[in-house]
């Protein structure tokens, strides 16, 4: 990884990523009549919110209650935590059936197939008995570190490529044993639903974020952008070189973060994070500590934000220059902190 090491800053220092096109509203004038409203609540084990410009006097309660079918919706496609939703009823299928899957469900999967091909399996949503053995799934119990027979059994269970699709029914074929686990994309699917069903309702304007997930659309009745901070990996504070602010203008884009800082163990001095290396079974321990991706939509950002960390320091930022994704690694080795932005995202430096 070629990233730049970072530079003392000064408190106030701030930089600013703005995109290439930035959607104008017909009118600015319509604009300065709305006003923001706060909406939010929890869902999937997080919490959501929605930041909406209205006109003075919305009944945010039809809004609300929108929100909170969509959230429902989903988890009842694709929580495993859910004893009967969609996903749990799949991952516990009989061996050799095909599964019509509701709509959202079945596009998640593709996705999330897509990418596990596009990274040679750096990425996969078949996952589920590894996340389990490692204690971070519904139902697990962690009890130290997995033996090596107990990963390869795990390994075993998955594979993207035994997931058969048909498109033409939106099904999908359990060949038996196989558990997916969606979690690393269906958040930021739920993201874009949420802003379809906004959108729907006569909202152009909003910053919707479910679990630092976030996807902004329009601007605020000000005329400016919806303005958001991008994350600050741990230890970035404690080295006495820092990373300078970062905000980015989330105007039709979305934005997620990976890293191993919500969800993780400790055994014997060693951080084990939540994100698994399919290739291994087990979680990654490169040095990679935090990936930001900017995409057009939200599944895309959330997918591609577990895509990068995976592949790691040195494979990542080659991925994200071949196919213009627009990227930001932070890596924290011995004590240092250095980054690098790919192409695409140091093209929006302001």
């Amino acid at each position: 990884m070629s990233g730049a090491p970072a530079q003392r800053v000064n408190e106030d220092e701030r930089r600013v990523l703005i995109p290439e096109r930035v959607a104008l509203p017909p009118s600015f004038a319509a604009l300065r009549v709305l006003r923001i409203e706060t909406l939010g609540g929890e869902t999937m084990g997080t919490t959501w919110s929605a930041k909406i410009a209205v006109p003075a006097g919305t009944d945010l309660s039809p809004l609300r209650q929108g929100i909170e079918a969509v959230l429902a919706r989903i988890i009842d496609e694709m929580s495993p935590w859910e004893p009967a939703s969609h996903i749990t009823r799949f991952n516990t299928a009989a061996a050799g059936t095909w599964h019509r899957l509701p709509d959202g469900f079945f596009k998640v999967l593709s996705a999330a197939l897509d990418w596990a091909e596009r990274s040679g399996g750096a990425y996969d949503p078949t996952l589920g008995a590894s996340v389990k053995l490692w204690g971070f799934g519904p139902g697990a119990q962690r009890s130290g570190i997995p033996d090596t027979a107990s990963l390869e059994q795990a390994r075993a269970q998955g594979g993207w490529q035994r997931v058969l699709l048909d498109g033409q029914t939106a099904s999908a074929y359990q060949p038996g044993g196989l558990h997916l686990d969606l979690s690393s994309i269906a958040k930021g699917f739920a993201v874009d639903e949420v802003i379809r069903h906004l959108q729907r309702q006569g909202i152009a304007n909003m910053l919707v974020e479910i679990g630092g997930e976030l996807r902004g659309e329009g601007l605020k009745p000000d005329g400016t952008p919806w303005w958001i901070e991008l994350e600050r990996p741990r230890g970035a504070q404690n080295t006495g070189y820092v990373l300078p602010d970062t905000v980015l203008a989330l105007s039709g884009l979305s934005v997620a973060t990976s890293g191993d800082e919500r969800r993780y163990f400790d055994v014997a001095g060693r951080r084990y994070s939540h994100t698994l290396d399919p290739r291994t079974g087990a979680p990654i321990v490169h040095d990679l500590v935090s990936v930001t991706i900017v995409a057009a939509d939200c599944m895309t950002a959330d997918a591609l934000a577990t895509v990068l960390t995976v592949l790691g320091p040195e494979a990542a930022p080659v991925f994200a220059a071949e196919n213009g994704i627009a990227a930001r690694f932070v890596r924290f080795d011995a004590g240092h902190i250095s980054e690098d932005l790919s192409p695409a995202l140091a093209a929006m430096l302001d």
